[in-house]
């Protein structure tokens, strides 16, 4: 499978894992040098370094996704491409997605059930609530 109309990932952007204790996953983290960008109830998205490597911690009741990596696009064009090209080729993709952080994407599982998310993030960067 050949991705036509795209350029193709570039960049793994962030890991997802699932913690059980979000405060203290979220405070090792910190304790590391890493920066907090969102922080919500159930969830929260770090990034590291001036590559802003990104790592989201998913609490035990968050249900929008689960365990997963994400390549990041900062072409929002591209991230529509490629899920229009996965799509033809007969890969089952979940529909693209807006997010309240100003990204948007969508997620899909590679050949051996892997979960993975291609990610628009705006050129500004994903969008702080902190």
């Amino acid at each position: 499978m050949l991705l036509k109309s795209s350029k193709g990932v570039q960049r793994i952007g962030h890991i997802a894992l699932r913690v059980e204790n979000l405060d203290r996953a979220k405070s090792f983290y910190l304790n590391l040098g890493m920066q907090l960008i969102w922080d919500d109830k159930d969830w929260c998205y770090l990034e590291a370094g001036k590559g802003k490597d990104g790592l989201a911690l998913l609490g035990t009741s968050y249900k929008a996704a689960g365990p997963h990596f994400a390549f990041h696009f900062e072409d929002k064009k591209e991230v529509e491409n490629i899920y229009s090209d996965l799509k033809k080729s007969g890969v089952k993709v979940a529909p693209i997605h807006e997010h309240r952080d100003g990204t948007a994407s969508f997620y899909m599982q590679d050949t051996e059930g892997n979960w993975l998310e291609m990610l628009y993030v705006p050129a500004g960067g994903i969008k702080s609530n902190i």
